[in-house]
């Protein structure tokens, strides 16, 4: 089990009981869409956020990337992290049929995945860091990932090779390394072809994969 200061804001009550046996955080389930709702709830959040912060995980589907975003709308972006589960495809256990998108959702996720990717969010667990330069917009220009005719089908790759949702919004991804903890500053991290210093390890490593680029920091 792993220590978090920062409170878990989840979907269900099904997400809380997988990771209430894999971190002491405080959890907040969302009730799914009933957040939009409870205003008691709302203000709740809002508190954990303003003192402690938050690290908000829904499911990679569009309910669960509404749900973040509204929660995104009333808690300063300054308070939050974010930790996204991987697209896996297939069911829960306690499920008859899959889930409209056919993903998996928080507690069909393994613990292993679970445990990584809270320590990813850049939240305060024992061993992370957030000692960074982040990633702009002009990073990902310079990348083909954003303004260039392929960069969709770039940037779907780019999704794959870190395990993120397919759905997220390039606004979200610079958001998610802006919060993830594998960063390093600008000095000595260059791609093999001059240009700009990358300035998160994990988005210059998925690049090298898919423009099949040496990576010697891989």
């Amino acid at each position: 089990m792993i220590h978090m200061n920062e409170a878990l804001i989840v979907e269900g009550r099904y997400d809380k009981s997988k990771l209430s046996a894999l971190t002491d955080a405080i959890i907040v389930t969302t009730n799914g869409f009933g957040i939009y709702k409870d205003a008691e709830k709302r203000d709740f959040i809002r508190k954990l956020a303003k003192e402690r912060g938050i690290v908000i995980l829904t499911d990679s589907d569009n309910a669960g990337r509404q749900i973040r975003a509204y929660i995104t709308s009333f808690v300063p972006s300054n308070q939050i992290r974010h930790a996204y589960i991987p697209d896996i495809y297939g069911k829960e256990k306690r499920k008859a049929a899959p889930s409209k998108e056919g993903k998996l959702g928080v507690e069909g996720i393994s613990s292993e995945i679970l445990l990584e990717i809270l320590k990813e969010s850049g939240a305060s667990v024992e061993g992370s860091t957030t000692d960074f330069q982040p990633l702009t917009p002009a990073d990902l220009m310079s990348l083909g990932l954003t303004g260039g005719v392929n960069s969709a089908t770039l940037r779907q790759g780019v999704l794959k090779a870190l395990d993120l949702p397919e759905n997220l919004t390039t606004k979200m991804l610079l958001r998610w390394v802006t919060s993830e903890e594998k960063k390093a500053p600008c000095s000595g991290w260059r791609r093999p072809a001059a240009g700009p210093c990358w300035t998160s390890l994990a988005i210059w490593r998925a690049a090298a994969r898919i423009f099949n680029k040496a990576c010697w920091i891989c």
